[in-house]
């Protein structure tokens, strides 16, 4: 979310009223946990979400924690900086765990909100991006935006055409099993894949020899860290990262939800009050 203070707390000392800041994921975490004390306050045992286990977005209103909210960049409008906030967050930790070489080839399962920046960023880095999706018009908007191969399962198998891509990493964005066993088989000895999602749909069935073997990774991903949030930030400003949008009004949220059930949203949406 980006929005306005409009009041502060008595101990929120750092903030002013009338500044623009943006809220994201991760509300709130303990400060005095092992994973908070070690920066890996993502895996605290006792965090909040917004949206979640507090009040968040669908409303003009919300309190949020002094600790948990962030300057935004300049030069980019409130509706392109809010999916960063998530989408992006999301899509940059998945990259830095993917722990990619320069110049290396990455591939990434799903094309969706997150993943649509994700490839901004990996192209702006120098990396070389695949893109696999079954939803055509996703794998139009991923050429739009760089992709060297795009490749729907539609037209064969993955690994079939895949295997000879020299890719030393995968990101998964699509909340299926199905794509983190095809990645495991196509990454390179030694490479890493990295799961974005909350939850996978279906059981993974892993062969040993053929998909684990030669030191593969299979990593997921719990959100971020506000490090993780700031160093974003300030590459998404840098390197021109901006998302495709578009702005609904509170009224249509029900029918945008429909339209991401299906696959139909291109980028992302962005309520506007």
């Amino acid at each position: 979310m980006v929005g306005t203070i409009e009041k502060v707390g008595s101990e929120a000392n750092t903030q002013k009223i009338g500044s623009k800041v943006g809220v994201a994921w991760l509300y709130s975490s303990c400060g005095s946990c092992e994973y908070c004390l070690s920066g890996r306050e993502n895996l605290c045992q006792n965090k909040k979400f917004t949206g979640f286990s507090k009040n968040g977005g669908y409303s003009e209103y919300i309190i949020a924690d002094n600790r948990f909210i962030f300057n935004l960049p300049v030069g980019l409008k409130d509706e392109e900086i809010a999916p960063l906030l998530c989408s992006g967050a999301i899509g940059y930790r998945s990259f830095k765990l993917a722990q990619a070489s320069p110049g290396s080839t990455i591939a990434m399962f799903g094309f969706g909100g997150s993943a649509h920046l994700t490839l901004q960023l990996a192209k702006k880095l120098g990396h070389k991006v695949i893109i696999v999706s079954r939803n055509e018009e996703h794998l139009k908007l991923a050429s739009q935006l760089g992709a060297d191969f795009t490749f729907s399962p539609k037209n064969g198998e993955v690994y079939e055409n895949l295997k000879d891509k020299d890719i030393e990493s995968a990101i998964i964005f699509a909340p299926s099993s199905i794509p983190i066993m095809n990645a495991l088989k196509v990454i390179k000895p030694g490479g890493r894949v990295v799961v974005a999602g909350i939850h996978i749909d279906g059981e993974i069935k892993i062969d040993y020899d053929s998909q684990l073997f030669h030191e593969k990774m299979l990593l997921s991903v719990e959100s971020y860290t506000r490090e993780d949030m700031l160093e974003y930030l300030r590459l998404a400003t840098n390197l021109g990262i901006k998302p495709v949008y578009s702005d609904i009004k509170l009224e249509d949220v029900n029918s945008a939800l429909t339209e991401l059930k299906k696959s139909e949203v291109m980028g992302v949406k962005v309520i506007k009050f």
